[in-house]
């Protein structure tokens, strides 16, 4: 389905949107203050940066919550029940595995600081080393993923193209 998108986003020019809960909303505006309570902890300041890509420019990015010097950051701002989950693991949530260690990839970073922000609870600092063995899957995997992608464009822009050549053969004929 990921892919489909990519491709759909890639035809057309224009980002697809995706469904946001409340509760997602709500964690997109708690990002500053979650921010800014670890910059004040840690007495560091951290560097905001857009999508980042790879040396390639092109195949493989992410966007992470922030940069520092030797790490990365990514901050969820949970709802209050997902919060204690997290509290009670004291791991990584499974879920956020692959896209902490691909920004690690993408960045060639040795570590990733994963936050959990709740202003009514303590929040969770995580500091999440880099995994070759994993990230040597994920290549792998990445690349097989865009070659095929890369494929099944080529494949509708070969249709989009006969489409059009037959459009023309058509309206040349009626003219």
């Amino acid at each position: 389905g990921y892919m489909h998108k990519l491709i759909a986003e890639s035809l057309t020019g224009k980002e697809a949107t995706g469904f946001m809960s409340d509760w997602m909303e709500r964690g997109k505006e708690m990002e500053a203050e979650a921010r800014s309570y670890y910059e004040f902890t840690n007495g560091v300041e951290i560097r905001q940066v857009g999508f980042v890509y790879r040396d390639d420019r092109k195949l493989i990015g992410c966007s992470p919550d922030g940069l520092l010097p030797d790490r990365g950051f990514e901050v969820k701002c949970p709802s209050p029940g997902v919060m204690v989950t997290y509290l009670l693991s004291g791991e990584l949530p499974r879920e956020y595995i692959p896209q902490v260690q691909g920004s690690m990839l993408v960045t060639g970073l040795p570590k990733w600081d994963f936050m959990a922000y709740h202003p009514d609870f303590d929040p969770i600092i995580l500091t999440i080393l880099r995994d070759d063995e994993y990230l040597s899957k994920m290549e792998t995997y990445l690349h097989k993923f865009n070659t095929e992608k890369a494929a099944k464009l080529d494949q509708l822009l070969k249709r989009k193209e006969a489409a059009c050549a037959q459009f023309e053969k058509n309206l040349r004929r009626r003219l």
